[in-house]
C-alpha cells in the first residue's frame, strides 16, 4: 500500500468514509435503517397498471389518434365470451339457451354499456310496407330445430355476424361486452374481469360440454397486471435465493453473504419506496426493477468483500482490510454505479413509460446500493466475525494468469481474430425483424394467453384495425356517392389475405334498402337517393333497443362512419404493410375527405418497437457521451476514456448480431437493451482499467505487467460479478412476459460477451504501440493517476 501522501482525492474521501463507518458502526447502521424505513414507507403508494395504454407516452401519435377515434365513437374496451360447445351444434336449443344466458348475465359486469351476440342481433326484415327489427333469437331453448336452422341460415348470410360472432365453421360463437370505465380507480378492470370469469365459470358448471374462453381488450389489460403480479411473487423470491447461493459460492463467507443480501434488499426497498411516493403504477416491465436492482447491487458489495477477504489473507487485521478495500474500490465502484445509473436513466428517452419507470427505479436502486456498500457494509463487517481461508494459487488464479500471459504475448492475433468476429456479428444486426404482437407478450401461464390461443384455433381474427372514414360534412354518411365509395373500400378490405372480418355500415344500409323493397335480394345495394338513405337509417335507429344503437358505428352528427377490419395473427411488419396498402387504396380511389389513417391498439403496438428505437437513439447517444466524459475525467485520459468505449459499445452490437442469428425477431425490448446493457458492461471495463492504471502508477509495471496485475487483482471479482449478473438477467427468461424475457436474455448475452471482450480485446487494445519509448510511456501513464 502506498503512503498517505500519495493518496489521491478519491482515496482520501474513501478513507474518511471508511474510518467513520468502522469507528462508529452502530451510528452508521442506525442512520441507514432510518433512510431505508423512510423510503420504504412509500411502498403503500405503489399500484399495478391495468391498461395497455401505459406502454404509450401521452405524446405517442398512434395513441393520440386512437384517443381521438374513441372520442368520436363509443370506447371499445371489451370482454368477449368465446363459447365453444364440445357436442351440441351452436344453433341448437341448448346452446342457444347458453348464448341467451350469457348475454343476459353479461349486463351484470361492472361498466358494461352494450352486449352483442347472435341472440340479440338486430335482424331487420320487411312486414308488408313496415320495417321490423327484432332479436334474431328469442327463447332459443323453446325453438324447434327447424326454427334454429333458419336462424343459422340468416346468421351465415349476415356479413356482420359471419366470421365475427359466429365462426366460419359454425363451431363457436361469441358474446361481446362493451365497457366504459369511470377511470377513477385501478381496480375497475380487475372488478369487471372477476365478474366475467364468475359468469363463465357458472355457465360452464350449469351447461356441461360447453367451454368458454375470455378475450378482448379488458382481458388484455388485466393480463398485464396479472403477469406483473405473478412475476413479482415468484421471480423475486427465487431470484433472492439464487443470489444468496451465488454470493456464498463466490465469497465462501456467511457474514459477507448476509451483508451483501442485506445491501441489495435495502437498495430495492429504497428505490421502489421512493417510486411509491410518486404514485407509480407498475407494469410487467417496471415490475422487474427490484429483480434488476438486486442483481446489479451485488456487484458493489462483491468487489469490496473480495478485496477485504484478500487483504485479510495477506495478514491485515479486519479494520485495516476494510479501509484498504474501500480505498482501492471506492472510485471504480462509484464510477460503475454512476455509469450504470446513466444507462438506465437513458430509458427516459423511450416512448414507453414503463421503461421510464424501470430506468428511474433501477437508477435509484443502483445509487442506493453504492451508498449502502460504502457505509452500511463496512460498518456491518466491523461488527461481525469474518472467517477467511487461505487460498493458494487456485485453479481460477492459474487460469487467469495463463490467460494474461497468452493475451500479452499473442495480442496481435487476438486483436485480428476478435475484430473479425465482432465485424461478422455486427453485420448480422440489420437482419433482425421487429415484431410486437400483444397476444404473444404473455406465455401460457397467463390465463389470457391460454384463452386467446383457444379462441384463435377457431376464430383466427384477433387484431382489429379501425378506420374512421369522414364524409363531406354533417349528415354526409347518407350521401350515395360516399356510401358507394365506402362499400368499395369494404369489398377491397375483405379481399385482403390478412383480413378475417370487416364490420361496415354499408352492410346495414344495403340490408335496409333490401328490406324496404320487400326483401328482394336484387335491392341489396346502396340506395340511390340521399333522402331515402337518411329515412332508412332513421327508421332503423328508432327501432333499436336501448344499448344497441349505432353510436359505436356512426358519429353523432353523422359526418363519419367506422369501419373495423379484423386481421388474422400476423406480424407487426405485415400489419404495417396492410395499413400502408389501405391508406394507398383510399388515396387512389376516393375523394380526399375520405382519406384516413387507421388506428387501434393493434396499430399502436405495430409501431411501438420502431418508435422506441427512434426515440431511444437520442438517449443512447447521450448516455454514451456522458459515460465517455465520466471515464475520461475519472481515468484522467482522453485516450483511455475514448478507448474504453470500444469494449463497451461493440459487445452490445455483437449481442444484437448473435440474437439475429439465433432468434431473428425482437420486440419492444430492442431499443432499451442497448441503454441498460451499456451501463452494466461499463463496470468490467472500469474495474479492469482502474487496476491496470494502479499497477502502472503505484507499482511501476510496464504494460504487460500492469495487465497481469489487473488480471490478478480484479479478474476473480469480474468473473464472479459477470456470472451473477448474467445468471440474474438470464433468470428473467422465466418471466411470464415476453419483453422481460427478451430484455433479460439480451442483457445476459451482452454481459458474457463484454467479459470476453475485456479479458481478450481490451488488453490487446492497451498493448497497441507497446514497443514505444519506455520513458515517454511512463511519463504519460503517470498522468493517468486515479
Amino acid at each position: 500500500m502506498s503512503s498517505h501522501s500519495e493518496h489521491t482525492f478519491s482515496d482520501r474521501v474513501a478513507l474518511s468514509i471508511a474510518k467513520f463507518a468502522t469507528s462508529r458502526p452502530w451510528l452508521t447502521i442506525a442512520a441507514t435503517l432510518v433512510v431505508v424505513l423512510t423510503a420504504a414507507y412509500g411502498l403503500r403508494g405503489i399500484g399495478l397498471a391495468t391498461n395497455y395504454r401505459v406502454f404509450f407516452s401521452p405524446q405517442n401519435p398512434e395513441l393520440v389518434a386512437f384517443e381521438e377515434f374513441q372520442a368520436t365513437y363509443t370506447k371499445n374496451d371489451n370482454i368477449l365470451f368465446f363459447i365453444k360447445p364440445t357436442a351440441d351444434a351452436v344453433f341448437s336449443p341448448r346452446i342457444a339457451d347458453v348464448v341467451e344466458t350469457v348475454t343476459e348475465r353479461a349486463w351484470q359486469i361492472p361498466f358494461a354499456i352494450r352486449v352483442d351476440s347472435v341472440s340479440n342481433f338486430q335482424h331487420s326484415w320487411a312486414d308488408g310496407d313496415d320495417l321490423t327489427v327484432e332479436d334474431l333469437i328469442r327463447d332459443g331453448a323453446g325453438l324447434t330445430q327447424a326454427d334454429l336452422d333458419e336462424k343459422r341460415r340468416i346468421a351465415l348470410e349476415e356479413p356482420l355476424l359471419f366470421a365475427n360472432l359466429v365462426a366460419r365453421d359454425v363451431s363457436a360463437t361469441g358474446v361481446n361486452v362493451t365497457l366504459q370505465y369511470a377511470e377513477k380507480s385501478i381496480r375497475e378492470v380487475p372488478e369487471a374481469v372477476a365478474v366475467a370469469r364468475q359468469i363463465a365459470a357458472e355457465v360452464e358448471a350449469d351447461y356441461p360440454g360447453v367451454e368458454i374462453a375470455l378475450t378482448g381488450v379488458s382481458m388484455l389489460n388485466n393480463a398485464f397486471a396479472e403477469a406483473g403480479e405473478a412475476d413479482a411473487t415468484t421471480l423475486i423470491p427465487i431470484m433472492y435465493g439464487i443470489l444468496l447461493l451465488a454470493t456464498f459460492v463466490v465469497l465462501r463467507s456467511l457474514s459477507g453473504t448476509f451483508a451483501t443480501l442485506t445491501v441489495i434488499m435495502f437498495s430495492a426497498l429504497t428505490a421502489v419506496g421512493i417510486a411509491g411516493y410518486y404514485g407509480v403504477l407498475l407494469a410487467p416491465v417496471s415490475m422487474m426493477a427490484p429483480t434488476v436492482i438486486m442483481t446489479l447491487a451485488v456487484a458493489d458489495s462483491v468487489h469490496i468483500l473480495v478485496s477485504v477477504l484478500s487483504f485479510m489473507r495477506e495478514g491485515m487485521d479486519r479494520q485495516a482490510a476494510i479501509r484498504e478495500s474501500l480505498r482501492v474500490n471506492f472510485l471504480p465502484v462509484g464510477i460503475t454505479s454512476i455509469t450504470t445509473a446513466i444507462g438506465f436513466l437513458a430509458l427516459n428517452f423511450s416512448d414507453s413509460p414503463p421503461f421510464w419507470h424501470l430506468g428511474n427505479i433501477t437508477a435509484i436502486g443502483i445509487l442506493a446500493a453504492w451508498l449502502y456498500s460504502v457505509t452500511f457494509l463496512p460498518a456491518f463487517l466491523t461488527l461481525v466475525r469474518i472467517r477467511t481461508r487461505a487460498v493458494t494459487n487456485s485453479r481460477i488464479d492459474r487460469t487467469l494468469d495463463a490467460l494474461a500471459g497468452f493475451v500479452t504475448t499473442r495480442w496481435q492475433p487476438v486483436l485480428v481474430v476478435g475484430g473479425l468476429i465482432a465485424v461478422g456479428l455486427i453485420a448480422m444486426v440489420p437482419r433482425i425483424e421487429l415484431n410486437d404482437q400483444w397476444v404473444e407478450y404473455f406465455d401460457d401461464r397467463v390465463e389470457f394467453r391460454r384463452d386467446a390461443d383457444f379462441a384463435l384455433e377457431t376464430m383466427p381474427g384477433i387484431y382489429p384495425i379501425e378506420f374512421s372514414v369522414e364524409a363531406d360534412g354533417a349528415e354526409g354518411v347518407n350521401d350515395p356517392e360516399y356510401l358507394r365509395n365506402l362499400d368499395r373500400f369494404t369489398i377491397w378490405l375483405r379481399a385482403q389475405p390478412e383480413v378475417e372480418h370487416v364490420y361496415s355500415y354499408t352492410d346495414i344500409i344495403k340490408r335496409l334498402n333490401k328490406n324496404m323493397h320487400g326483401d328482394d335480394a336484387a335491392w341489396y345495394r346502396i340506395p340511390e337517393d340521399r333522402q331515402l338513405a337518411a329515412q332508412y337509417l332513421f327508421l332503423y335507429e328508432i327501432s333499436l333497443p336501448f344499448g344497441l344503437d349505432l353510436n359505436d358505428r356512426i358519429s353523432v352528427d353523422k359526418s363519419a362512419t367506422r369501419v373495423t377490419a379484423t386481421l388474422r395473427n400476423i406480424t407487426t411488419s405485415e400489419t404495417r404493410a396492410f395499413q400502408a396498402r389501405a391508406e394507398a387504396w383510399l388515396e387512389a380511389n376516393t375523394p380526399q375527405y375520405m382519406w384516413t389513417h387507421p388506428t387501434s391498439a393493434s396499430v399502436m403496438f405495430s409501431y411501438i418497437s420502431q418508435r422506441n428505437i427512434e426515440s431511444m437513439l437520442t438517449g443512447n447517444l447521450l448516455a454514451v457521451a456522458l459515460i465517455a466524459i465520466i471515464l475520461m475525467v475519472a481515468l484522467r485520459s482522453v485516450a483511455l476514456g475514448g478507448l474504453s468505449l470500444i469494449p463497451n459499445l461493440l459487445p452490445i452490437l455483437m449481442t444484437y448480431g448473435l440474437w439475429s442469428l439465433l432468434v431473428g425477431r425482437i420486440g419492444m425490448a430492442a431499443a432499451t437493451v442497448s441503454a441498460t446493457s451499456l451501463g452494466i458492461i461499463v463496470d468490467d471495463t472500469v474495474h479492469f482499467l482502474a487496476k491496470y492504471l494502479r499497477g502502472r502508477r503505484e507499482h511501476g509495471y510496464d504494460k504487460p505487467g500492469a495487465i497481469r496485475y489487473a488480471f490478478q487483482t480484479v479478474g476473480r471479482a469480474l468473473i464472479a460479478n459477470s456470472i451473477i449478473l448474467a445468471a440474474g438477467f438470464a433468470f428473467l427468461a422465466f418471466s411470464t412476459f415476453k419483453i422481460n424475457v427478451e430484455m433479460g436474455l439480451l442483457t445476459a448475452i451482452a454481459i458474457v460477451i463484454a467479459l470476453a471482450f475485456d479479458f481478450l480485446l481490451l488488453p490487446a487494445l492497451l498493448l497497441i504501440g507497446s514497443g514505444s519509448n519506455r520513458k515517454r510511456e511512463v511519463e504519460n501513464e503517470n498522468q493517468l493517476a486515479i
